[in-house]
């Protein structure tokens, strides 16, 4: 089984930073992305960042320039910097994990972290 766990959200003023951060734990032979969403009060879950294998990155519009997402791949875990936050970043972040597998041969499975909140406000 594997499980992400993630931690760093909270309360932060407009314009201020916070880092999320989330690790994937469990038998993990091999995993292709980790990344974030976000789900604000009355909306739809929404690609926040994403960190593909090989490097490359995908960033929602509303966060280019602001949110910076990193990979330690030894570690399986993914962070993701926040900066400039706006009271409209204000949401359950939720940690996933796609393309992952558990032995050689297994199946691609899709994980999620529980979530962290991250409130912006005065």
């Amino acid at each position: 089984q594997v499980q992400l766990v993630e931690a760093g959200g909270g309360l932060v003023q407009p314009g201020g930073s916070l880092r999320l951060s989330c690790t994937a734990s469990g038998s993990i032979f091999s995993l292709n992305a980790m990344g974030w969403y976000r789900q604000a009060p009355g909306k739809q879950r929404e690609l926040v960042a994403v960190s593909i294998s090989g490097g490359s990155t995908n960033y929602a519009d509303s966060v280019k320039g602001r949110f910076t997402i990193s990979r330690d791949n030894a570690k399986n875990t993914v962070y993701l910097q926040m900066n400039n936050l706006k009271p409209e970043d204000t949401a359950v972040y939720y940690c996933n994990a796609e393309g992952v597998r558990t032995t050689w041969n297994g199946k691609y499975n899709v994980y999620w972290g529980q979530g962290t909140q991250v409130t912006v406000s005065s």
